[in-house]
């Protein structure tokens, strides 16, 4: 994931599924002048996006008329059904999946319905397989790039290369990718709606560093010059970590730092969102938007270690798709924010849904202008 190959791969199918999918919706919102959930156009934009960089398959859900795709909705319907596994007794939940009902019932549908798109993705990647493999002609989707890797080792038998072993990697990737990016840009998007001294920073900087109106993805050189919009997204993903909590659980006997004794099995919780908003690690404005704490004093992006700064996880379980997201997260930022106004529709509330991912409840309801 790290290769530059890959990378401007990432760039170029992000700004190609923002140029055609994104910016005409939003001009149309614009133009008619009604209200648009932001957040549903989001993760419609990264379900299409992962699965293009991770199976090389185009769903094509972020269209004009936001067809109905029941393996898009499946995604949302099992991170809620997992969500309740951690809050009800395990005794509940294992019952409900018995009989049957409630969330289970849900989540049962739903990985039949991903399952069902996923064996799809991966037959026609098998399928094709001899002709994409021909030098000039190849696919840098990561299952693609997977699948070159184990024909160069020569074992096709090997446990790692079965169309299960496949699919539930996919799934993984696909889950992972679809539901952090969308949360993350709802949420630096409701940030900026508020914050409109900020978000004339980074347009500022935008027509500063290419001298036009409406930016246009070019090289990931360019995304690199745009240093105040990835201080922005920094500090969005510090107020809200798409993944909030996460729970580890040791196999043996451990001490914390603190000194407390840790018997195996004994589920720890880590509260990222909390971290992210503790004096003690951000200082006295720690619960304030401010990206220029971001900003070093020579004008390049502070690097804070992985243990302060915890969106993407720390040490070895680091996020792979670190690069990845900040690339797909400040393309679809510089586009919009480069050509419309977004202003957050009166009255509409602003909570976190109860999943694993760090969802607005009700969405993100706006209203669109053409910036002039």
């Amino acid at each position: 994931m790290t290769q530059p190959r890959f990378q401007e791969f990432v760039a170029t199918t992000s700004w190609n599924k923002v140029e055609t999918g994104l910016i005409p919706i939003l001009e149309r919102v614009a133009k008619v002048g009604t209200e648009v959930d932001v957040q549903e156009l989001f993760q419609r934009l990264a379900f299409d996006c992962s699965c293009i960089t991770v199976v090389g398959h185009d769903p094509a859900s972020l269209r004009m008329e936001l067809p109905h795709l029941p393996h898009e909705k499946a995604f949302a319907d099992v991170g809620e059904a997992l969500e309740y596994r951690h809050i009800l007794p395990q005794v509940i939940w294992k019952l409900q999946r018995w009989i049957q009902v409630g969330k289970e019932r849900k989540l049962k549908e739903a990985m039949r319905n991903i399952d069902k798109f996923l064996t799809h993705c991966v037959s026609l990647k098998q399928q094709n397989y001899t002709a994409r493999m021909e030098p000039g002609r190849e696919d840098f989707d990561i299952l693609s790039s997977y699948m070159r890797a184990v024909a160069g080792t020569g074992d096709h038998d090997a446990p790692n290369t079965s169309h299960e072993f496949l699919k539930d990697t996919i799934r993984n990737l696909v889950g992972a990718g679809k539901d952090t990016i969308s949360a993350a840009l709802t949420w630096f998007f409701w940030l900026i709606a508020t914050h409109p001294a900020e978000e004339e920073k980074i347009r500022l900087e935008i027509c500063t560093n290419f001298q036009v109106g409406k930016w246009k993805y070019t090289n990931m050189e360019e995304l690199r010059n745009l240093i105040y919009l990835h201080a922005a997204v920094c500090e969005a993903l510090r107020l809200f970590p798409p993944v909030a909590v996460q729970h580890k659980a040791p196999v043996q006997h451990d001490i914390l730092p603190t000194g407390h004794r840790i018997k195996p099995n004994t589920i720890t919780l880590l509260f990222f969102y909390s971290m992210g908003r503790m004096k003690s690690i951000w200082g006295e404005d720690c619960l304030q938007f401010k990206p220029g704490r971001w900003i070093s004093k020579t004008g390049l992006i502070r690097i804070e270690p992985s243990y302060k700064f915890t969106a993407f996880n720390a040490g070895p379980r680091s996020c792979l798709g670190k690069e990845m997201s900040f690339t797909q997260m400040k393309i679809v930022a510089a586009a919009i924010i480069s050509r419309f106004k977004i202003e957050v529709a009166e009255g509409h509330p602003v909570c976190p849904s109860t999943s694993v991912m760090l969802h607005m409840k009700h969405g993100l309801k706006v209203k669109v202008s053409n910036y002039q």
